[in-house]
């Protein structure tokens, strides 16, 4: 119960069991009963009436702002703030490296490298040359799997995004960040573009700004396809090959215009990685990334399900390691003569050239096919081929066994000596100063100073014709010519008819010691076939851009003469006797006249064979590239074998037609008119027609015409003889008095052949039969 206090106050009962303070407060519930405040149930003191409202505004506070949704507040407004500072650092970046460019109004899309497209006859392409190795090719030209395989794998927002595509980087961020290594790269084909044109492929902040800016730059000032275009035609695929179409003619053989669906897979995967991913190096790993790039192409909506399916069996198995193929010998022929004709190639041109790409095949097969049949067992491991028309122009050339494993042309940079394949320059120049192909020397040891030239086979025949000693290459005969004509006519007619190489003027030029190119050798028998016209190899007719503007065109429409008629047709019917009776038998052409030489040096280190139908020319080369000498290979060997291989191949399905004079041997020592000859068959005598005054038109198929140059070059000074005789040895007497032979004071000594009386030494005739006869 309450009471009162001493003073007379109402003293309220304590619920602590202790009587009640004057700090104590009370306050009523709801029943109206007297409560004791927190503070008062503590027995802590009265808290001052300031905090006790700094703590009621506390309190809602507190409990609205705490726990999980507090802190993602936080988070939020943090990202923010981050957020807005990174902006700033980025723009600042932006405006640092963007101020360390030059400026917008001087970018200009740097000129893609010149590319030299080069052509056979019927125009199919043979190679191209030039830092890219392939022309430019608009969109609507190349396979339009190219562009859609590219964008499927590379950069599906293409069409889409402004040049950067931020979802596209947000996806590679992810991607990478969960595979915890770099699977994925975030940029756009317009960035790589801008990258490949301007900036270096070094890693740093301040290219990937740079290539961002141009990336802007490039898509506001091209369009989508211009940009999808230029990157298709720059972009490096492996193997030295910029661009779809260098890539197409590296890994497929064909031009980018005709790429299968498989193909173009086998293209864009190559992307990601060129090295690694190329089919020449890889094809497995080439073709598993094909199949990547034929899925995103199906989810992309360009393919279908069953082109997938037949893509699965386009895609190559395998490519060529290198670049590959005999036309690659031409093509770096072509880009050697190139710089001589229209100087420095500034923008793409087509080189128009000589070659039969048939021909060329058939000629590096025929080559290919001796050396693998016979080569090793014969120490022979490299060979060569030219072959040219009566114009000079080469339709084949073959300058080793395989330009993948060496690139150096044998047919036109090599020099090696031509042995006997030199003597029908010795020969001509003999009928130039007189002689006919019935004329008489002794075939016979000889001696010429401290040089004696003995016969392949070490034995002699004793008198004969020289037609019969150019068809056996009997050396002592070829020697006493060049001791009649003197080594520096021989040589003057070689450089007439096309030899370019320095000749030695000493006896043994008559076996071919100087040394001289396949191709010059080749070109200088074109002039015994085309009827005594200097036929200049050529390999290049037309050079023009690729809008048609026309930069060179070659002339060799109106060649000189270098041989007179008669001696052409009469060197033609010579060196038939060499292929029919002589040591070149192996190459003989079924139906077609052919005439040529064989040549082999010491100790088979070179053998060769160049020979000719109306049609062609054809020089053939076996050898090794150090030297070592072959096993008893000769030039009738395994060079006339792969020539008739080539020949009968080069001369299928046309027309037989016979050589220059009809190959018929022609005795016409005076005065330039045609001698009745003893019929074989001991009737009427056979007069051997000389054709008449031509142009090299009437000749080669027509190609050429006019007569302007039929007496260009005069008709050789002829020696008059006296009656033949059988009696002496040859050559003539006045060689004792240097007459004509280069030598001076150096004379053949009197123990030329068998020692014989000396009187009326002069060539005999005899007639074709005892020619045939071996008489």
């Amino acid at each position: 119960m309450a009471g009162r206090s001493k003073s007379g106050d109402r003293i309220e009962p304590s619920f602590s069991g202790r009587p009640a303070r004057d700090d104590d407060s009370f306050s009523l519930d709801a029943d109206d009963r007297v409560v004791a405040s927190r503070s008062t149930r503590r027995g802590g003191s009265k808290p001052p009436p300031q905090r006790l409202a700094r703590q009621r505004r506390r309190e809602p506070r507190e409990r609205e702002g705490g726990g999980f949704f507090g802190f993602l507040r936080g988070v939020v407004y943090w990202c923010v703030v981050l957020f807005i500072w990174a902006g700033i650092g980025v723009a600042g970046l932006v405006v640092y490296y963007g101020s360390r460019m030059p400026s917008a109004s001087t970018w200009a899309i740097p000129e893609r490298p010149p590319n030299v497209k080069i052509t056979a006859v019927d125009g199919s392409v043979i190679a191209n040359r030039g830092a890219t190795g392939g022309e430019a090719l608009s969109l609507e030209n190349m396979s339009p799997y190219i562009p859609e395989a590219v964008i499927a794998i590379e950069d599906r927002r293409f069409y889409s995004h402004f040049g950067v595509d931020p979802l596209g980087l947000g996806r590679a961020i992810v991607t990478n960040f969960t595979a915890g290594h770099m699977v994925q790269g975030g940029s756009t084909l317009t960035q790589q573009l801008a990258k490949n044109l301007f900036l270096s492929p070094e890693r740093t902040l301040e290219r990937k700004v740079q290539e961002v800016l141009l990336a802007l730059w490039l898509e506001q000032k091209y369009t989508k396809d211009q940009i999808l275009a230029m990157y298709l035609n720059r972009v490096f695929f492996g193997s030295n090959a910029y661009g779809v179409e260098a890539a197409s003619r590296r890994y497929f053989n064909k031009s980018a215009r005709d790429v299968n669906l498989g193909e173009a897979a086998v293209l864009a995967g190559l992307l990601k990685a060129p090295s690694r991913l190329s089919p020449a190096r890889d094809a497995e790993a080439a073709n598993a990334r094909a199949q990547l790039v034929l899925t995103a192409m199906r989810e992309q909506g360009f393919i279908t399900d069953s082109e997938v399916k037949t893509a699965m069996s386009q895609t190559p198995a395998s490519a060529k390691s290198y670049w590959s193929g005999a036309g690659h010998y031409v093509a770096d022929m072509v880009m050697d003569e190139l710089p001589g004709l229209i100087g420095d190639v500034k923008e793409d041109i087509v080189v128009d050239t000589t070659i039969d790409k048939s021909l060329e095949k058939k000629a590096e097969q025929s080559l290919v096919d001796v050396l693998d049949k016979e080569g090793g067992k014969l120490d022979a491991s490299q060979a060569a081929l030219v072959s040219i028309d009566g114009t000079g122009a080469i339709r084949a050339l073959v300058g080793g066994r395989d330009y993948a494993t060496s690139q150096f042309n044998r047919a036109v940079k090599a020099k090696r000596q031509p042995g006997s394949s030199f003597k029908p320059f010795v020969y001509a120049a003999a009928l130039e100063k007189g002689l006919t192909p019935f004329s008489v020397f002794n075939d016979a040891p000889i001696r010429i100073g401290d040089w004696t030239p003995e016969n392949y086979e070490k034995k002699y025949n004793g008198e004969v014709t020289i037609a019969t000693a150019l068809a056996k290459s009997l050396n002592t005969v070829a020697a006493q010519l060049v001791m009649y004509d003197g080594p520096d006519q021989v040589i003057k007619l070689a450089h007439r008819l096309g030899i370019e190489s320095e000749l030695q003027p000493n006896a043994s030029i008559a076996l071919g010691t100087s040394e001289v190119s396949l191709m010059e050798l080749t070109a200088s028998y074109a002039a015994f076939m085309n009827g005594g016209y200097k036929a200049t190899p050529h390999v290049i007719r037309r050079v023009t851009t690729a809008e048609g503007k026309v930069l060179y065109e070659n002339t060799y429409d109106s060649p000189p003469r270098v041989l007179s008629e008669q001696i052409a047709a009469q060197m033609d019917a010579m060196m038939m006797g060499v292929i029919d009776n002589g040591t070149g038998k192996s190459a003989k052409i079924p139906g077609w006249q052919a005439a040529g030489k064989t040549g082999t040096t010491q100790n088979s280190r070179d053998a060769l064979f160049v020979g000719f139908t109306s049609n062609l020319t054809t020089g053939v080369w076996f050898g090794n590239d150090d030297g070592k000498p072959m096993k008893k290979v000769t030039g009738g060997g395994l060079p006339a074998k792969a020539w008739k291989e080539f020949m009968v191949a080069a001369h299928k399905g046309l027309s037989p037609a016979p050589l220059f004079g009809n190959g018929q041997l022609i005795d016409n020592p005076n005065n330039g008119q045609p001698m009745a000859q003893a019929a074989p068959d001991g009737g009427q005598p056979v007069t051997a027609e000389v054709p008449p005054s031509t142009t090299i038109g009437g000749i080669i198929s027509g190609v050429f015409g006019g007569n302007e140059n039929a007496n260009r070059y005069p008709q050789a000074p002829v020696r008059q003889q006296t009656a033949p005789s059988r009696n002496g040895p040859v050559p003539p007497a006045d060689l004792a008095d240097g007459d004509g032979s280069g030598y001076g004071n150096v004379v053949p000594p009197g123990d030329v052949g068998t020692p014989q009386a000396t009187s009326s030494v002069q060539p005999r005739r005899t007639t074709l039969l005892d020619l045939i006869m071996g008489q």
